[in-house]
């Protein structure tokens, strides 16, 4: 009897503390929910709102309407936010490729080679990222107006590339360090070249971390400002500049519902993209921090 009665208050104890640990694990998602989608939130209301109540603090929809949106895509105020759109899917897709190409072979290198100077390198493309993007603009500009490519797609291109290839290299270099040796071995022993194990073994099992790092590197591209605001033109600008620079009918007052109404466009496809794919995200992402 008295070790029932002991034991009794643990047992009804047990149940209650996995409840306050599964209610702050769930209080503390909806907490950094709400902090993360409540600025977007808020822009698709404006958007949707009588531009005449762009002021209005009312938290939920009100005076709904397209007219935004059929603002944003208007040519008739110097405008081009369409072409905006294919300038950034070209540029943040041409960027993506090249960096995966580039990266893959990379972090290949550094995660499956010994070579002199390995950590050197591995310790220059960490410093890479670091490096702030405003010391660039005076060099970069320089450069390519010497080129002449001021206004053109590889004058953005390039300088994408090196922001995004740091994070290319380390996501794939942690998962390939983690894939098995074995199944490399494997494939040597039954005839196969050092390229062909690498391209029809060890590749199809980094589909996870490919596809990871693809998505987060066309986000980067698409999101850079700084240096597409100097080095892009009419024609060539992306829609980070594009929306910086709408005008409206008033040239004293911004046109602040149809920049969100283009915010809005621009950033449903990257949401739904990443809620579509969110579970190869996360098994990319954490992939190679678990030892098997």
């Amino acid at each position: 009897m008295t070790s029932y009665s002991k034991d009794k208050p643990s047992a009804a104890r047990v149940p209650w503390t996995k409840r306050l640990g599964a209610t702050r694990v769930y209080l503390g998602a909806l907490i950094v929910m709400v902090w993360g989608l409540a600025p977007f939130y808020w822009m698709a209301v404006t958007a949707f709102r009588d531009p005449a109540y762009t002021f209005d603090n009312t938290p939920w929809p009100t005076h709904v309407t397209l007219e935004n949106f059929r603002d944003a895509f208007d040519t008739s105020r110097g405008n081009d936010f369409g072409m905006a759109l294919v300038n950034s899917f070209v540029i943040a897709s041409i960027t993506t490729a090249l960096a995966l190409v580039i990266g893959i072979f990379a972090a290949y290198a550094l995660a499956r080679l010994t070579f002199k100077g390995q950590y050197l390198v591995a310790g220059l493309i960490l410093s890479a990222s670091m490096f702030p993007v405003v010391v660039l603009v005076t060099p970069l500009f320089q450069l390519f107006t010497n080129l002449g490519w001021i206004g053109q797609y590889q004058a953005m291109i390039i300088p994408n590339i090196s922001f995004v290839l740091p994070m290319t290299v380390y996501i794939l270099a942690a998962f390939f360090a983690e894939l098995p040796w074995e199944l490399e071995e494997a494939a040597r022993i039954d005839g196969a070249s050092k390229m062909q194990a690498f391209r029809l073994v060890m590749l199809p099992l980094a589909a996870p971390a490919v596809f990871t790092t693809a998505i987060l590197a066309f986000i980067a591209a698409v999101n850079e400002y700084l240096l597409a605001r100097l080095l892009s033109n009419g024609s060539t600008e992306p829609v980070t500049v594009a929306i910086a620079r709408f005008s409206g009918n008033n040239p004293l007052v911004e046109p602040y519902a149809a920049i969100m109404a283009a915010g809005t466009i621009v950033t449903i496809p990257l949401v739904v993209m990443v809620l579509a794919f969110q579970r190869r995200i996360i098994s990319g992402l954490t992939a190679g921090g678990v030892k098997s």
